[in-house]
């Protein structure tokens, strides 16, 4: 099998593709089984559905269906499902998927080598509930075209957000969603809070950025479309999402603030009880092959967490890649965050949504 299903890559199938269908040449003829995948939706659910899982499911012979939502609303689903699930492998934000583990929701991964290969921020905890599949950083995506008119530089600052100038452009996802909550946490940091200190983050929310934002939409689709019409200048959003709608000419880039940018890390979980565990498993290592992860970063934007991934120059300018890239990406500690997230969510809804 040719690799124009890998992103135009030409050669032989890679190395983990050879063994998968070795191993499913292997196997007894049997119903084929289903596997369902749920996952981000927009530009990421195009990538996986087109590029990644195809292969996996011809070697199996594995019917993959794929359920796409938000990490809260998957992490809900998961939560509704607990008796009887029905879906086999999550992909979640990092903060959602420490909660979907504190609720048993996922299974152990089984020890093998190529989790020694990831970085550390790729393991959501030592038991090896979940792990990380590529991480992107959570900064300012910015409307070039809006910026030049403005005879503005591209924004520095987070606090570039409550500016008087761009009220009713400004877009913040809401508190349910990884880009808001790291929007808070890093006005928190700005105005010189941290995540046990969050009042400077909500005074500065309050007071500066939620009377000129346009929406706290959460969806990436309609973050695009919010884009596209003109109606959003200014976005707090993830630098693979910005790179997939630069990809298609439209006028936005990334800009990573000089307070910094926030690590947010895809995660994936084998869900507890499903009745295909073993695939579920397999098809989590193999998202972690540096072939995969070639894939996920030309494609979805995400930075590799396997060390032994390879990127063209091309690739590699436009991800998170490399230890020194990834040191300088602020680190949530999702333990600490999450056990104040529903006061947060509270105060959120009173204060800054209403």
């Amino acid at each position: 099998m040719s690799l124009t299903r890998w992103g135009g890559w030409s050669g032989a199938l890679p190395a983990v593709g050879v063994m998968l269908a070795i191993a499913a040449l292997g196997a007894p003829a049997a119903a084929q089984p289903t596997l369902v995948f749920a996952g981000y939706g927009g530009s990421s659910e195009q990538v996986l559905r087109e590029r990644i899982l195809p292969p996996f499911a011809q070697a199996h012979d594995v019917r993959i269906d794929y359920v796409a939502g938000t990490s809260a609303t998957n992490l809900a689903r998961l939560q509704a499902q607990r008796e009887r699930p029905e879906v086999d492998v999550a992909l979640l934000d990092d903060g959602p998927m420490q909660q979907a583990i504190g609720l048993g929701l996922c299974d152990p991964l089984p020890a093998a080598p190529v989790l020694d290969d990831l970085y550390p921020l790729a393991s959501a905890n030592a038991a090896g509930w979940a792990v990380g599949i590529g991480v992107v950083a959570t900064g300012l995506a910015y409307n070039t075209d809006a910026f030049r008119k403005l005879n503005r530089p591209p924004p520095s600052s987070w606090a570039e957000l409550g500016d008087p100038a761009l009220q009713g452009h400004v877009l913040v996802p809401s508190l349910s969603n990884s880009y808001g909550l790291h929007a808070l946490l890093a006005l928190a940091r700005t105005e010189g809070g941290d995540a046990r200190d969050i009042e400077p983050g909500f005074r500065f929310m309050s007071d500066a950025v939620a009377p000129g934002v346009l929406s706290f939409e959460t969806s990436s689709a309609k973050i695009s479309e919010l884009f596209q019409t003109g109606e959003a200048t200014l976005a707090v959003w993830g630098n693979g999402r910005t790179q997939a709608l630069a990809d298609t000419g439209f006028p936005v880039a990334f800009a990573t603030p000089k307070e910094g940018a926030v690590a947010l890390v895809t995660m994936a979980c084998p869900v507890a009880g499903s009745d295909v565990a073993e695939l579920s498993r397999q098809l989590i290592l193999y998202l972690l092959s540096p072939e995969v992860q070639a894939v996920l970063a030309e494609h979805a934007g995400w930075g590799p967490v396997n060390r032994r991934t390879e990127l063209t120059p091309a690739v590699a300018a436009r991800v998170v890649y490399g230890p020194e890239a990834i040191a300088r990406l602020i680190a949530v500690d999702w333990a600490e965050v999450n056990a104040e997230r529903p006061d947060w969510n509270r105060r959120w809804s009173r204060e800054i949504e209403r």
